[in-house]
């Protein structure tokens, strides 16, 4: 043992002084740490559905024909009132003439009717006709009156028939389909047109069934759709459905959706949460928090070495997969998690470069 002891003095003082320096700190990447920051918080039952217009309709032909012309394709904007289509009318035409001719044969009946009786109460007065002769006047008078209105009622139904020929836009919007050309013959029923109103949209969504004790009309949803990932949509429940799907034990549940510029369209998938629980607190990801003690902790990098940290937790955005700590971290604090919370505390680490430089900034605008 003396000989090994002299050896190693007889080496010098290097390799003392090597085994007396402290050993290397570990490295920690962006992957395995996060800055406590301060921001909204927000929590509340997730949802998914469809987008579709609030306001929707197929025209569909009311009585059989030819279709003559088209006036619209899909996607073009239309006003109220807009005919979009025509069809073969010569045939209702001829019946409208003809009701429209019975209606004057009927009021000039009428009037003729009105005079004969006039003469006839004159007649009477005189003495020359008998009271008999003034009461069939009067009911050929009446008769005329139903005549006029049977007539009026004909070339009512005569002009009906004849408007169904005219497909018209029942709002302004946009075509969103054209089921037929011109060329085809149609039978009542046939879609024709659908038209749809995009300036409001309404989000059909399902909620856990377990959820509904949280859902209120006016409670604030937050939702993202295909095609549109990094912009969030807001708008707020309108109705909630009664009843549960007993298929899927869930709720259904409706959004009004302003939809300014057009900007989403009808048919999108949409996914969000009812954001019932909303504040501003300090946040962490949701796997920064430690859960293996009887109490929920942080481990964190202070004075560049790892300390655990026991915390008091708020609401848990499960949307954005973070969660509020009320009390255990400041913002700027930089939290280990993955393996990274295997770290022994005491041990000194170094920060990768992007979240030593994200902490500090934070520290400086605070």
């Amino acid at each position: 043992m003396a000989a090994l002891l002299i050896g190693a003095c007889g080496r010098g003082g290097g390799s003392e002084e090597a085994a007396n320096e402290p050993p290397a700190p570990i490295v920690v990447g962006p992957e395995d740490a996060a800055v406590v920051i301060e921001g909204p918080v927000r929590s509340g039952p997730a949802l998914t559905g469809t987008l579709r217009a609030e306001e929707e309709a197929t025209l569909r032909a009311q009585l059989a024909g030819a279709v003559l012309e088209t006036y619209a394709e899909p996607g073009e904007p239309v006003r109220q009132g807009e005919t979009l289509a025509r069809l073969d009318s010569t045939s209702l035409m001829d019946a409208y003439n003809s009701a429209r001719a019975a209606v004057t044969n009927a009021q000039s009946n009428l009037q003729l009717a009105r005079r004969n009786a006039e003469r006839q109460r004159e007649l009477f007065q005189a003495g020359i006709v008998a009271a008999r002769d003034v009461e069939i006047a009067n009911q050929n008078v009446v008769s005329a009156q139903a005549g006029v209105a049977q007539a009026r009622s004909q070339l009512a139904t005569a002009e009906k028939q004849l408007g169904y020929t005219r497909v018209v836009a029942p709002f302004t919007g946009v075509v969103s389909e054209r089921q037929a050309a011109a060329g085809d013959v149609v039978q009542p029923g046939t879609a024709i047109y659908t038209i749809v109103d995009p300036s409001v949209l309404e989000l059909e969504a399902s909620v856990p069934a377990e959820e509904r004790g949280s859902l209120e009309v006016g409670a604030p949803v937050e939702f993202t759709v295909t095609g549109y990932a990094d912009r969030v949509f807001r708008g707020e429940i309108t109705r909630i459905n009664p009843s549960v799907d007993p298929a899927t034990r869930q709720v259904r549940v409706y959004t009004e959706i302003p939809n300014a510029g057009n900007a989403l369209v009808s048919g999108l998938f949409a996914e969000g949460r009812i954001a019932n629980q909303s504040r501003i607190g300090l946040t962490v990801p949701t796997r920064a928090i430690d859960r293996r003690m009887a109490k929920p902790a942080v481990v964190l990098v202070r004075a560049g070495k790892v300390a655990r940290q026991e915390v008091q937790l708020g609401i848990t955005d499960e949307r954005a997969q973070r969660v509020e700590i009320r009390q255990g971290v400041h913002a700027g604090d930089v939290v280990l998690m993955g393996g990274a919370q295997e770290i022994p505390p005491g041990t000194a680490v170094q920060l990768a470069p992007a979240v030593r430089q994200q902490a500090e900034r934070l520290a400086q605008a605070l």
